[in-house]
C-alpha cells in the first residue's frame, strides 16, 4: 500500500478546475453561427445543474454517495451480485468520487496497481473535498457520447435543450450513459437506451427520488432524441471560416479551442 501510494498524483490540481470550453461565435442578433472546441464542454455550476438530474445519476452511478468515505465496499458486492445474476455487466462498482480520480489524475490503464490508486485517491479526495464540489467536477467532466463532455453539452447534444429545461425522462436517459455512452447511445441504439433509462428509473424509485407513477410516466414519455445541428457548416461557413483563422492568428490555437472565448461579430 505504501509502495504504491508513493509517488501518487497532487488532488490539490482538482482545486483549480479549467477544462477546455467551447469557443462560440454570434451573429449581430446574437445567434450561435459557430461553434471551435478539442472538447464540447459547458460548465455549469451545481446549482444550475436541476436536483433531479443530479439524483438520476446518484441512483444509477452511486447510490451511497453521500455516506462513503470515496471507495463503497457494498457497492462493489451489490455490484458483483447484480452483474452476475444478470449475466452481463449492469451495474458498476466504481462509486463518483472514484471515477472523477480515474478521470481527472490516472491513466486508462486496466490493472490492480491503478485500481489501488484509485481507491487511495479517492479516499484522498473525499477527505479534502465536500460532496458538492465532487458532484460538480463529476457532472462537468464525465463523457456522454457523441463528443458531447459533462451534462449540459449532452442535453443539448441529444435533446437541443438546456439540462434546466430537462423532464425526467430526459434526465433518466442522461444519467443511463456514464457507464458506455456508445453503447447505449439514443442515436445508434434507442432500444438499448431505453433499457438503460428504465433501470435508472427504477433506481430512482428504490433510494426514494421519486414514485412509482413518476416512473411509469416517464418510461411512457415519448421523447424528441435528434442529433445536434452543425452550425458552422448550416449556417455562413465561409465567413465563420474567416472568423476561425482570424481568431487562430490573433490569439493562438489553445485560446480558440479551449478557452471558451466569446465572438461577436457583424454578419447579418
Amino acid at each position: 500500500f505504501w509502495y504504491i501510494g508513493r509517488d501518487l498524483p497532487k488532488i490539490s490540481s482538482l482545486q483549480d478546475y479549467d477544462p477546455p470550453i467551447i469557443t462560440t461565435v454570434h451573429a449581430d442578433d446574437g445567434n450561435v453561427i459557430a461553434e471551435f472546441f478539442r472538447e464540447r464542454r459547458i460548465v455549469l455550476p451545481l446549482a444550475q445543474i436541476p436536483l433531479t438530474l443530479q439524483q438520476a445519476f446518484i441512483a444509477a452511478e452511486d447510490a451511497r454517495f453521500y455516506k462513503h468515505k470515496g471507495i463503497d465496499l457494498i457497492s462493489i458486492i451489490r455490484a458483483m451480485y447484480k452483474n452476475l445474476e444478470a449475466g452481463t455487466i449492469v451495474q458498476g462498482g466504481s462509486t463518483i468520487t472514484q471515477q472523477v480520480t480515474k478521470s481527472f489524475l490516472l491513466t486508462p490503464e486496466r490493472s490492480y496497481e491503478r485500481k489501488i490508486k484509485e481507491a487511495i485517491l479517492a479516499y484522498q479526495i473525499d477527505r479534502s473535498f465536500s460532496k458538492d464540489e465532487i458532484l460538480f467536477l463529476y457532472l462537468n467532466q464525465i463523457y456522454l457520447g457523441h463528443g458531447a463532455y459533462g451534462v449540459e453539452a449532452a442535453a443539448q447534444n441529444y435533446f437541443g435543450k438546456s439540462v434546466e429545461a430537462l423532464n425526467l425522462a430526459e434526465c433518466a436517459m442522461l444519467a443511463g450513459l456514464p457507464q458506455a455512452p456508445s453503447r447505449y447511445s439514443p442515436f445508434r441504439h434507442p432500444d438499448r437506451a431505453k433499457q438503460r433509462q428504465i433501470y435508472v428509473l427504477n433506481r430512482m424509485v428504490e433510494e426514494g427520488y421519486i414514485d412509482q407513477i413518476e416512473a411509469s410516466e416517464a418510461i411512457e414519455t415519448v421523447l424528441d432524441i435528434h442529433p445536434r445541428r452543425n452550425l458552422y457548416l448550416e449556417q455562413v461557413p465561409v465567413y465563420s471560416e474567416h472568423v476561425r483563422r482570424y481568431l487562430e492568428q490573433r490569439y493562438g490555437m489553445d485560446a480558440l479551442y479551449s478557452q471558451g472565448l466569446k465572438v461577436h461579430t457583424g454578419v447579418n
